[in-house]
């Protein structure tokens, strides 16, 4: 919305630029180009002065030049005829013995949003790239990449792409790493800038004139090499053993994440690769920046799943601070537990029992939690600690304790008798849903040993038609069947209407299991019990680094994800079993994609894609389909990003599958066929067609790849 009185500010700009007197006076003539800029900054419309915009941008005057700028660039794409002058303008400057101003209007210049510029940018930029100043060539060099953004849609310039790998060896360090910004940008279709084996060395050797975010940046497309032999690989090892632990905490991280990728087939590389950059990791876990604090966290937590021990002796250092957010503490808590030990039990426990009384709820009840999973290794400390929690008679609390406790004599039932005792001598009754399903369950479950337990679970029958959780209706419907196995005279009530239709199936589950006897109901109703004489299992079993490998210092680990499929990268190790897949195999090694699901595709547009389409790749896979209901087959695809469209009941024959997913910028169709006798090879086994638009050679690799590992691990579970 235009300012009260604007008209007349601008016409008085208008006049006061175009006034010789004015123009004279450098120091004023700027003041009221400064004035322009301020207005349009907020908001209000000055482009009527765009002639006189122009005819200032003829000075020698840097920081006036960029003012100009700044405002050509603003209203070019409102005055389109009028853009030529400032083209042409900016075409002169390019000319300009003064390299910033070179470069300057370089850049302003690629940055005009109009149709048909291409053909005025080409040519500075292509000079630009020839420049003896670094400063044009950085410039000219992203402009290749938003001369590319204008025009999506056209062919590749193979000249530009030879150029920007020429200048990959520029000796200024900044116009390497445009470089690479810029080809990725251009080549992103087809599978982004490659890493040869003289590009990845030149690389490495470069690593020390770079600054922190680009060496990150360098460090990720290196992912892409795979050297050819051990000793190359112990080479490049070397180059980036410094890097480990470097002062920057994303450079360290990311060249961890390239040594634990190189090094997969030398875990002990691997291994002291984590030691060396526990130092940096723990910096990141103590960091300024809330965020960067909880992404350090979230890495920590995956480097345990292989190295559990690394961090045992700093676990001070994940005591939770007062002031922090509940989602850091959460992450603490869970990385607290994991390093227990015998030397450090007893802080631990005393640290995580000053939490239980935190005002949050939520952070209390998580304390507690915690408190109980420690319970599975040092009961005696952790069930004091539990019983005192309940003499605070708070609400959360004591539904949480409740709740801890029905886990605890699952997991350890050597302390059942020490948990039954604490529960009958428990005055106050948990209100929440949880707590009462969790006490109901022990009262069930364990009621022989709770002498009160009988009267405790009249009081939930006396108020059954107050309560409104239909879960715990259906919890104390079976805790009433066992009770009723141990001690018969539990079982009276009135009769209840009950409109929730699980509860009214429950109670007739239990009903007609009584009326077949009780040695029937038992036999249903009871299940297994836990040994006592066996331990629970404690801590967790390490996992090969390469299972996370691939997912480290990506969002992964900050999203909670649990395990992840490591099929995205066909590595340079694996064999190929057919004929069909040596021709799937490149000569070169391959890179990792990634898959995603975008928009879903309808039947209709499914099916003309699919006739309108050639086969790419066909390729049999050595294996018959799986055996697993369609539900498991679909939900194993969705978790690697494949989408199902349709497939045949699994007793038809010729068995067939309709599946898509989306990879760096194209469309993969997919048919998987079983049994076609026109189909060569898939009597006994499943045989994978593709289709894809645009075409994505690397593309195809790695989504062939992901679904033979997948089916692969679904015919292992199956059998």
């Amino acid at each position: 919305m235009p300012y009260f009185g604007s008209e007349e500010m601008v016409k008085e700009l208008k006049r006061a630029l175009s006034n010789p007197n004015v123009q004279a006076d450098r120091l004023r003539y700027k003041n009221y180009i400064t004035k322009v800029i301020r207005y349009m900054t907020q908001g209000l419309d000055v482009s009527a002065l765009f002639m006189d915009m122009v005819k200032a941008s003829a000075t020698v005057d840097i920081a006036q030049k960029k003012l100009v700028y700044l405002y050509m660039c603003t209203y070019a794409s409102d005055k389109p005829d009028l853009a030529l002058l400032a083209i042409n303008t900016l075409r002169k400057d390019c000319a300009d013995p003064n390299p910033m101003v070179r470069g300057l209007a370089l850049r302003n210049m690629c940055n005009f949003r109009m149709p048909g510029m291409t053909e005025y940018i080409e040519q500075p930029i292509v000079a630009g790239l020839r420049d003896k100043a670094s400063y044009v060539r950085r410039v000219a060099v992203l402009g290749c990449a938003k001369m590319h953004s204008l025009q999506p849609n056209t062919d590749i310039d193979g000249t530009i792409v030879n150029e920007l790998y020429a200048l990959l060896r520029d000796p200024d360090p900044v116009v390497v790493v445009n470089c690479l910004r810029a080809l990725e940008e251009i080549l992103k279709d087809e599978g982004g800038v490659v890493i040869n084996k003289p590009i990845a060395h030149h690389l490495l050797n470069r690593m020390k004139d770079l600054d922190s975010w680009a060496q990150s940046e360098v460090l990720t497309f290196l992912l892409r090499y795979r050297p050819r032999s051990d000793d190359e690989l112990f080479d490049i090892l070397s180059l980036l053993d410094s890097f480990l632990q470097s002062a920057h905490a994303h450079v360290a991280v990311a060249t961890l994440r390239l040594f634990l990728q190189l090094a997969s087939a030398h875990p002990a590389v691997q291994a002291d690769a984590l030691l060396r950059t526990s130092a940096p990791l723990l910096a990141t876990c103590g960091a300024a920046s809330r965020e960067l604090r909880f992404a350090g966290l979230c890495h920590v937590q995956q480097v345990m799943r292989s190295q559990p021990g690394l961090f045992g002796t700093h676990y001070k250092r994940f005591f939770c601070g007062y002031s922090e957010p509940t989602y850091i503490k959460f992450r603490k808590m869970e990385i607290l537990v994991e390093l227990v030990n015998d030397e450090n039990v007893a802080l631990v426990l005393e640290e995580l029992r000053s939490y239980c009384t935190d005002v949050s709820p939520e952070l209390a009840q998580a304390a507690i939690a915690a408190i109980g999973r420690i319970a599975r290794t040092y009961s005696e400390k952790c069930l004091d600690i539990l019983t005192g929690l309940l003499a605070l008679k708070q609400d959360h609390i004591t539904s949480a304790v409740i709740q801890t406790f029905r886990d605890l004599v699952w997991f350890c039932p050597q302390s059942t008798a020490a948990v039954c005792q604490t529960v009958e001598a428990c005055v106050d009754s948990p209100q929440d849903s949880e707590g009462k399903q969790a006490l109901l369950w022990l009262l069930g479950e364990h009621g022989d040993q709770i002498s009160s337990a009988p009267y405790v679970m009249e009081g939930y029958i006396d108020g059954l038609k107050t309560e409104l959780s239909s879960a715990v209706k259906m919890e104390l419907l079976t805790a009433s069947v066992k009770m009723f196995l141990c001690r018969p005279r539990i079982l009276r009530g009135g009769n209840v209407e009950e409109s929730d239709v699980c509860v009214r199936d429950r109670a007739l589950l239990c009903y007609r299991l009584l009326q077949r006897g009780v040695e029937e109901t038992r036999k249903v109703v009871t299940g297994p019990k836990s040994d006592p004489s066996m331990s629970v299992l404690t801590g967790r079993q390490e996992e090969p680094i390469s299972q996370w490998a691939s997912t480290f210092n990506t969002l992964g680990p900050l999203s909670g994800r649990g395990l992840c499929l490591q099929t995205a990268v066909i590595s340079a190790a694996d064999q190929p079993s057919s004929s069909a897949e040596k021709e799937l195999l490149p000569d070169d090694t391959e890179e990792e994609i990634s898959l995603s699901l975008g928009p879903p595709l309808s039947h209709e547009t499914f099916e003309k894609m699919w006739l309108d389409l050639e086969i790419l790749h066909r390729q049999t896979l050595g294996f018959p389909r799986p055996r697993t209901a369609p539900d498991t087959l679909q939900a194993a695809l969705q978790l690697v990003k494949i989408q199902t469209l349709a497939f045949t009941p699994g007793d038809t024959v010729p068995w067939k599958a309709y599946i898509y997913t989306r990879s760096t910028g194209t469309l993969i169709l997919a048919e998987l066929l079983q049994g076609d006798q026109q189909a060569p090879g898939s009597d006994e086994s499943l045989v994978v067609s593709v289709k894809q638009q645009p075409v994505n050679q690397h593309a195809i690799r790695g989504f062939v790849s992901i679904l033979k590992s997948v089916l692969q691990t679904l015919n292992v579970d199956s059998s």
